[in-house]
């Protein structure tokens, strides 16, 4: 998975409850992560693989998002 990945997967997990997936897209094009062209491509990749559902994270996301959490404290 490649890190632009990683960091909506985590972005997604870290959400507020109010915030939608469109809120966390454009959070992460101002602070200039990747366009929101690209976050639409990720978005929708994720939703493919089943990490990611209309309401943020599906239960496999969530474990994944755990792991990608430790990966990145190391």
């Amino acid at each position: 998975m490649d890190i632009n990945k990683k960091v909506l997967l985590l972005a997604v997990a870290k959400k507020r409850q109010e915030e939608s997936l469109q809120d966390v897209l454009a959070m992460l094009e101002n602070a200039h992560v990747f366009s929101r062209k690209e976050g639409k491509r990720l978005l929708k990749e994720l939703k493919r693989e089943q990490l990611v559902d209309a309401s943020g994270l599906t239960p496999k996301g969530a474990m994944l998002a755990k792991e990608i959490e430790e990966e990145f404290r190391l």
